[in-house]
């Protein structure tokens, strides 16, 4: 399985594949149409308290990290539906961090291509 990642500010290509959102908020200012995704998981994104908890602080990430993995252990059925979604061809995760080494979407990638 072949998973890319994108900011939700860039645009889309052809290359991308199947554009899913992986954010439990949709990004600010962005439209449906320039998002151009084709599905939303907003249930494999981290929870609220997580994502306030971690506020991209760099220093947090490998916490982050963890308990970011231990929500998706304990999510089994929201990230095998994504898995079995995803299984067809390109993905692209797509994200609206600014943090491009350091967001949820790298969590999420990481965690499916190791249980693959």
């Amino acid at each position: 399985m072949t998973i890319k990642l994108k900011r939700a500010y860039e645009p889309a290509a052809k290359a991308d594949g199947l554009r899913i959102l992986v954010e439990r908020l949709w990004p600010r200012g962005l439209t449906k149409e320039k998002a151009a995704v084709d599905e939303w998981f907003k249930e494999v994104a981290p929870t609220p308290e997580l994502r306030k908890w971690y506020g991209h602080d760099p220093a947090k990430w490998p916490e982050f990290r963890r308990r970011y993995a231990a929500e998706l252990k304990a999510n089994r059925g929201e990230v095998e539906r994504l898995r079995a979604r995803i299984g067809k061809g390109p993905v692209t995760f797509v994200y609206a961090a600014k943090d491009e080494l350091r967001n949820g979407a790298v969590v999420l990638k990481d965690f499916l291509e190791r249980r693959s």
